[in-house]
């Protein structure tokens, strides 16, 4: 039974009761550090007020804003709390953005003291912010530093000036300023979304209804900590008394198998990067063997839909007649001993690389495409996919396990309204309609600092936040994206095509690793795809087909009248296959890339999302080509 947390004001509150509650229980785990950490729920504690002494000592005041710079890490939830703890403000971003990036949200935050990473962040940073009201430097690492005219202190320093110093309590409201996390800015100049204590303390209430954790059961953390997403899914996570593990891409797989999860938190690349790893096993069997794996998912497959029918929750067949539901049940009644066998024989292997424990697994921050969820729900991982925005702190919409409605975004968490307008006149519209997603609940922001006007733009005159995402209501109030309002397509036809779908559906390609839809105002939709190299080989050995896939001939490579033919095959198959197909769905021009999609060159967020405006302006001379040739 977790403590009752319904009187909490302030997010500093949480860590008194899970000292209390959860003592000595391990409260954070850091494998991959040198020497590797494990701190306790008391020890939490002490050191998130220790860091918040040491700042109080240095004539830090509530409200001051203080930007951290950092990543994952034990000591990162330390500062955060600590600055939250001392009555400051903190401004989050990743050390490895851009340094002009990072300097601009320390000015515009009208931050006085940078919590940084390391001493190498300091010094990319130390030229863009001369001239800048820099107080206060903090390292989290042990290294020391000297800046002339600025006051510098390493984590293990400002901790023993904390516990010498002693804590001076600050009290704090629900409707205090607890961060500012600034937008990706995939567009445009990023904007400082306002989070209060009080939109956290609503998160750790209400996800409770979707997953209900025992204390030391064990989540992994991947995804960046400053991140909305994660920030509250961790906070939530602690205040229920699980490990929180830290892990990286690099470590990713191994520490799912070594470590043994009982959750995760992730975005849809991360899910199909662990559906890819098995595919790949999978289909390396031979013989009876593949035969019979490729037989249990074939029946599986028929049994999820038809079990899905029975229970109401198909949504490509929302309204099912009493005869389909009695069909349906009827299949799924003797297709179940089937899927059990095939549990048995193949999926409990399956989840075994998976560590075995995985309780449930929660997707965000992105669509997370059919083929996947379908995967997942056969092996027998519990998947959830929420919704939100940073904008919401972020989530809105969960699904349950009672009710988990595949292809949706599930219901609203308690307290929140959820409405679909028409993108023109705003007006509500019915259920099943399709139009603007609208949201209004205790978890939206405050506004953007020091942007009124995006803020009114945002949020209208009765509190309802514009997400600029489409999508329909279910009749049981569940919601169902269907793309962005700013990302859709209009062909020169005037036909509005949502490019996240049919991307969705290509990506179910072994050969397709990534995927972006263009052609506004064109005659027809092309792709930039990126491509699987190590699945191509495989083809082309398989085809016996002399092709070189080194780095230096890989774009000639691609260029190749067999690879295109194959690629060209596997578009016209894929988008054909999609329920709802009709024919200006069809990719009619497409250009293979050979370098990826990602973080480091600027074209993926930090939660692996595409940056579709960044993509394009660099590609735009390739898509033009693509276009002008079609034409």
């Amino acid at each position: 039974m977790s403590p009752d947390y319904s009187t909490l004001q302030s997010l500093s509150e949480l860590w008194r009761e899970t000292a209390s509650s959860y003592s000595d229980n391990i409260a954070l785990d850091d494998p991959h550090s040198k020497p590797p950490i494990q701190i306790t729920y008391q020890q939490l504690q002490q050191n998130i007020e220790q860091f918040a002494a040491g700042l109080q000592a240095q004539g830090i005041k509530p409200n001051t804003k203080i930007s951290l710079f950092a990543e994952n890490s034990p000591r990162w939830l330390i500062a955060d709390q600590g600055i939250m703890m001392a009555g400051a403000v903190n401004v989050v971003r990743s050390s490895q953005a851009d340094p002009t990036e990072l300097a601009y949200i320390f000015t515009d935050s009208d931050s006085e003291v940078l919590v940084a990473q390391d001493r190498k962040t300091v010094e990319k940073l130390n030229e863009q912010l001369e001239q800048s009201a820099l107080k206060l430097i903090i390292l989290l690492s042990d290294e020391t530093i000297e800046l002339e005219g600025i006051k510098t202190f390493n984590f293990s320093q400002l901790l023993t000036i904390g516990q010498q110093q002693g804590l001076q309590p600050v009290s704090r409201q629900a409707d205090d300023l607890a961060t500012l996390i600034y937008t990706s800015g995939t567009t445009g100049k990023p904007k400082g979304v306002m989070l209060s204590h009080g939109n956290f303390l609503h998160q750790i209430r209400a996800i409770r209804d979707v997953i209900q954790p025992l204390p030391a059961n064990k989540a992994l953390s991947i995804l960046p900590s400053w991140h909305a997403y994660e920030r509250a899914v961790e906070y939530f996570l602690l205040s229920q008394g699980c490990r929180l593990t830290y892990t990286n891409l690099r470590s990713f797989k191994k520490d799912l198998k070594e470590q043994k999860p009982d959750y995760m938190v992730g975005v849809p690349r991360l899910w199909e990067s662990v559906y890819d790893g098995i595919q790949k096993q999978l289909q390396q069997q031979t013989g009876t063997k593949k035969k019979l794996i490729n037989f249990f998912f074939k029946t599986s497959y028929r049994y999820i839909y038809a079990k899905r029918v029975k229970d109401g929750l198909c949504l490509e067949n929302l309204h099912p007649s009493s005869m389909q539901v009695f069909w349906e049940g009827i299949q799924a009644f003797f297709l179940n001993p089937l899927h059990k066998l095939g549990d048995k024989i193949v999926y409990q292997t399956v989840r075994q690389g998976t560590g075995g424990n995985l309780k449930t697994v929660i997707s965000g921050g992105g669509s997370l495409a059919k083929h996947i969820d379908d995967f997942y729900e056969v092996i027998g991982i519990p998947l959830l996919v929420g919704y939100g925005l940073t904008e919401t702190s972020p989530v809105t919409h969960a699904r349950r396990f009672h009710h988990n409605l595949r292809g949706s975004s599930g219901q609203p968490l308690s307290e929140t309204e959820t409405k679909i307008v028409d993108p023109d006149s705003k007006q509500s519209l019915a259920v099943e309609e399709k139009g603007l997603v609208m949201i209004r609940g205790p978890q939206l922001m405050q506004g953007y600092y020091k942007k009124p006007e995006a803020t009114q733009k945002a949020i209208d005159e009765q509190g309802w936040f514009n997400t600029g995402d489409l999508g329909w209501i279910t009749p049981h109030q569940d919601l169902v994206l269907t793309g962005r309002a700013k990302d859709t397509i209009v062909l020169s036809n005037g036909e509005n095509i949502e490019p996240q779908p049919i991307e969705d559906a290509c990506l179910r390609s072994p050969y397709i690793d990534q995927m972006m839809l263009v052609g506004q105002d064109q005659r027809c939709l092309g792709a930039l795809i990126v491509p699987n190299v190590e699945a191509l080989q495989n083809w082309a050995q398989q085809n016996n087909l002399n092709l070189d896939f080194s780095e230096s001939a890989l774009e000639q490579t691609l260029q190749t009248s067999q690879v295109q033919q194959l690629f060209r095959e596997e578009l016209n198959r894929e988008v054909k296959d999609r329920p709802g197909y009709r024919p200006d769905d069809r990719i009619g021009v497409f250009r293979l890339i050979a370098e990826p999609f990602s973080v480091e060159n600027g074209m993926m967020t930090q939660t692996l999302k595409i940056k579709r405006a960044v993509v394009t302006e660099r590609y735009q001379d390739m898509i033009n080509e693509m276009f002008v040739k079609k034409s």
